[in-house]
């Protein structure tokens, strides 16, 4: 009953296969002590949204912002990164999307260069026995993410992408298990994701 409710409010999200867990809420007043507290979900629902709801708009001169938790598999692989993928319709009534590194394993380490680009995670998978080391990423990522490009006239949407660090693809596991050799076009590793619902932000004159 709890999951079809869920599915009705659009509260969900969907994984690549890993049982990696994500909450995001998206609101005008978040703030790092709303996050840093033992029921984050809590500040979410009171003070914001949920994934798959709509953001009621706010004043002109104020952009919003997400509480975005991600928790890796407890059984699986750390977390690489989590990205917030925004669409919107511009001036022209053109489509348009944009996606933003939010927050990132080994920050201390890996930093966005001056394209924009975060460096890759790395790679642990160990070709022989297909096992993976936990010593690359991170096994919760948090964060409260602020739209810095946020125009309050235009319709926009916002949904949270998260990225675990590379573990063996099933063509790996076919290779180790029929004892063939694949092709070297053929990918070995994999980078699961999970993908939640949207929050939608409709301008108040539309």
């Amino acid at each position: 009953e709890a999951i079809f409710d869920a599915m009705e409010r659009k509260e969900t999200y969907a994984t690549t296969g890993s049982r990696m867990a994500v909450r995001m809420f998206g609101g005008w007043e978040f703030t790092a002590a709303d996050l840093n507290n033992r029921e984050p979900a809590f500040a979410g629902y009171s003070k914001g949204v949920p994934m798959g709801s709509e953001l009621p708009p706010k004043g002109k001169n104020k952009a919003p912002s997400f509480m975005i938790i991600a928790l890796r598999d407890p059984i699986g692989a750390n977390l690489d990164r989590v990205q917030v993928i925004k669409g919107w319709l511009d001036a022209k009534g053109q489509k348009q999307e944009k996606i933003y590194e939010v927050i990132w394993g080994d920050a201390d380490s890996r930093k966005i260069d001056s394209k924009g680009k975060l460096p890759a995670v790395g790679n642990t998978v160990n070709m022989e026995t297909l096992e993976v080391s936990n010593s690359i990423g991170d096994s919760e990522l948090k964060t409260v993410w602020t739209d810095p490009d946020f125009d309050p006239s235009q319709p926009a949407f916002y949904y949270v992408r998260v990225l675990e660090i590379p573990t063996p693809r099933w063509t790996a596991w076919d290779a180790m298990r029929y004892k063939i050799k694949m092709d070297p076009s053929v990918p070995m590793t994999i980078q699961e994701r999970c993908y939640g619902s949207p929050i939608w932000y409709t301008p108040v004159n539309l």
